[in-house]
């Protein structure tokens, strides 16, 4: 697959007198493609380098974000990161978690040949948001999908994700009497503003049609959504859209449709984030999202098993 070569990987070849006698591919962090020339043309084989598998419990309490709770709790950011994403049906990382939510996670310690190479699958983890406990467990189903569920067997995955982008702060909540900054007069707020670098990346915080893609009045660049069961979103003040984005085009849950930025009634670069449902604006936050059906039958039985340790 050297059509598929990726910026940063290391390709180190052997050459002698100008001819090339081989060389060797770093597939993954156990695996080398070594090629090497033959009599009759080039041999190919995969040398296997395993990967030792620590399983840890780490647990910490939020000061200030989650980022600075799990390095001092001795993790590096991409179980950070993980766990936001485990729960980001639940828990709005931005405008939800609060100095004294706690979290615990089981995860992998990944090492070759003695060297730490950085933290692998997270297995399960636990967030307590405002007294509120959340937990989830990574399970493969029969098919070979994998998710996580709750202890009792559902799955985490829901319709919208709770905010559609990652971590950043929040400039303006829903309001329906909110001082507007620039016209200076009484508007409502019906949606969030999430204030963040220009050209941060924007996701579909769900499933469903692209509606509009254009420009829109104060909200400048502007992107909208149709969902089933009459949900529209809104996505505003982007900098730029998604290559290739167009009206009509059906796209999933989490896929980027835009750029965080400033245009139309803008004071600072931000997304202005709508949730709409039969016209009517909602705040996200205090919506109950629809659930994906929880597992039942021999499907639940093997999970019990496996979720058990």
């Amino acid at each position: 697959q050297l059509d598929r070569l990726r910026p940063g990987e290391l390709i180190t070849f052997n050459v002698q007198n100008m001819k090339l006698m081989g060389f060797e591919r770093k597939l993954s962090p156990s695996e080398t493609l070594q090629v090497t020339r033959e009599a009759k043309g080039f041999d190919t084989q995969v040398i296997v380098n395993p990967l030792e598998r620590e399983v840890l419990a780490v647990e910490g309490v939020i000061d200030t974000s989650l980022f600075n709770a799990t390095a001092a709790a001795g993790l590096d950011d991409r179980v950070a990161l993980r766990i936001a994403d485990i729960f980001q049906w639940d828990i709005d990382f931005v405008l939800e978690v609060q100095p004294g939510d706690r979290f615990r996670v089981v995860y992998e310690r990944l090492s070759q040949d003695g060297e730490y190479l950085g933290a692998g699958e997270v297995l399960a983890a636990e967030f307590i948001n405002g007294g509120k406990t959340y937990r989830a467990v990574r399970h493969r189903l029969a098919s070979g999908i994998e998710g996580y569920y709750t202890p009792e067997g559902k799955s985490l995955r829901k319709a919208f994700i709770r905010a559609p982008l990652d971590f950043t702060r929040v400039s303006s909540r829903f309001n329906l009497f909110r001082v507007h900054p620039v016209l200076n007069s009484i508007r409502a707020h019906r949606g969030v503003d999430y204030a963040a670098p220009i050209g941060t990346p924007v996701k579909a915080s769900g499933a469903g049609r692209v509606s509009f893609v254009g420009q829109k009045g104060g909200y400048g660049n502007v992107i909208e959504i149709e969902h089933a069961n009459r949900v529209r979103t809104l996505y505003g003040h982007l900098s730029r859209f998604a290559g290739g984005l167009r009206a009509g085009e059906r796209i999933e849950q989490g896929r980027v449709i835009g750029y965080v930025g400033m245009t139309g009634l803008a004071t600072g670069p931000h997304l202005h984030y709508e949730y709409i449902v039969n016209g009517t604006h909602r705040d996200l936050q205090k919506v109950v999202l629809p659930e994906q059906p929880a597992l039942s039958g021999s499907a639940l039985a093997d999970f019990r098993l496996a979720a058990r340790p």
